[in-house]
């Protein structure tokens, strides 16, 4: 049940650093959405402490985020089956380019993602004060797979961009497109590749695109 509460003494820590990347943590988690990929910790971290000094049980409504304040409650939908749950954000991770939360294993079943590892998902902040307002996404029964994209760079300038999806074209690399979107109000182009049917084929498409040199990749659900 989502209820206020005073942020931990460990784990805010910002910026901070893990495995040569820095990460900032947000001042605040109001108007937190996003769609990405989710995974799952279970017996091997059974027990730790979690990056807010709690122990970790696989067995609670627990999750991780790499920018959420801690402790921070979510409501996370699999946006190809529509189950969804409520869990408290407490620990730190994925430290993985390409997830964008780590769920505890009872999180995973109950989402219908344990068995395969990961999962297209979409992560929503709840205000304690206002848990109602956390509506889950509205998925169709028997849709077809959430497509994946790769987002490999954004630019203001529409010549950088396309100058970019021309060197992974080189590549013989296909489905390579750029789309329009307004950041804090400014107009950038994104290079993205897709859209990819599965994890596994995002992981692949990623794993190729560091193989040609580029970095900074992001797999978005839309």
């Amino acid at each position: 049940m989502p209820r206020a509460e005073p942020r931990a003494a460990y784990g805010n820590r910002s910026p901070y650093t893990v495995l040569g990347r820095t990460y900032t943590v947000m001042p605040s988690a109001d108007g937190y959405v996003e769609r990405g990929i989710a995974s799952w910790y279970g017996t091997k971290f059974h027990g730790r402490l979690t990056s807010s000094r709690e122990p970790y049980d696989m067995y609670a409504m627990t999750a991780a985020h790499k920018a959420l304040p801690l402790p921070t409650f979510a409501r996370v939908t699999n946006l190809d089956n529509g189950r969804s749950v409520i869990v408290r954000v407490n620990d730190r991770g994925p430290f993985h380019a390409d997830r964008i939360i780590d769920l505890s294993y009872a999180a995973a079943v109950k989402l219908g993602i344990h068995i395969a590892g990961t999962g297209t998902v979409e992560v929503r902040a709840i205000d304690p004060g206002h848990p109602e307002l956390a509506v889950a996404p509205v998925v169709r029964p028997n849709a077809p797979p959430t497509p994946l994209y790769v987002q490999v760079g954004a630019f203001a300038s529409r010549d950088n961009a396309r100058a970019l999806a021309s060197r992974i074209e080189d590549n013989e690399i296909d489905d390579v497109f750029l789309d329009r979107v307004k950041v804090d109000g400014r107009l950038l182009y994104r290079v993205r590749v897709g859209p990819l049917r599965s994890v596994a084929d995002a992981d692949a498409m990623t794993a190729r695109l560091r193989g040609i040199g580029l970095r900074g990749l992001a797999v978005s659900v839309d």
